[in-house]
């Protein structure tokens, strides 16, 4: 025996459809609940094989990936952070530095008019060092010069004297006399320079 004559054919079981469509009456609309069954079967098995063999990757894949995109949002909002914290300390270091170059530079100033103080300090000491003992040597020379002047003066003056007296005076009274002539010469001389100011 044939199965497929047991089981009847696809045409046997279509055969009211096309009785229909033929133009021969029929007993009305017929289901084959056989083949509605094994149409099932075979649509539900061929979604376990689709699943198992297909859709199952398709997931694993998909959620390895879901993974991957989740683990690198993850890693740039840690990278996003770690660059503004970076950027934060780069501030604050820029800013540290600036301050310290600030203080360095105030200090160098500082420290630069304190030397040009002390430096011109110094050379106003030295240049008055420099005008006394110029005073000095000036005021030394000036005596020197004067001493010279007085003793040629004297010698000239007891000279001149020695003629129109005559007569030789001894050293001693000689020296007095021309030291007091001397002293009245500078006293009057001085007393005429302060009369002409």
């Amino acid at each position: 025996m044939d199965v497929l004559a047991l089981i009847g054919s696809p045409a046997d079981s279509l055969g009211p459809v096309f009785a229909v469509a033929a133009g021969e009456e029929a007993a009305g609309f017929q289901i084959n609940l056989f083949w509605i069954v094994v149409q099932a079967a075979t649509f539900l098995l061929f979604l376990v094989i689709l699943w198992l063999t297909a859709f199952k990757r398709i997931g694993s894949v998909l959620e390895e990936r879901r993974s991957r995109i989740e683990e690198g949002l993850r890693d740039a909002d840690a990278a996003r952070v770690e660059r503004e914290q970076a950027a934060g300390e780069r501030l604050a270091t820029l800013a540290a530095a600036r301050e310290e170059a600030n203080e360095v530079l105030t200090r160098a100033q500082r420290v630069s008019d304190e030397i040009r103080e002390r430096e011109v300090i110094a050379t106003r000491a030295e240049i008055e060092r420099l005008r006394d003992q110029a005073a000095a040597d000036i005021n030394a020379e000036k005596e020197r010069a004067l001493s010279e002047v007085r003793s040629e003066v004297a010698d000239l003056a007891l000279l001149a004297a020695g003629r129109v007296v005559g007569e030789t005076m001894n050293q001693d009274r000689e020296r007095r006399l021309v030291e007091e002539f001397l002293a009245e010469m500078t006293t009057d001389g001085g007393a005429r320079r302060e009369g002409r100011n």
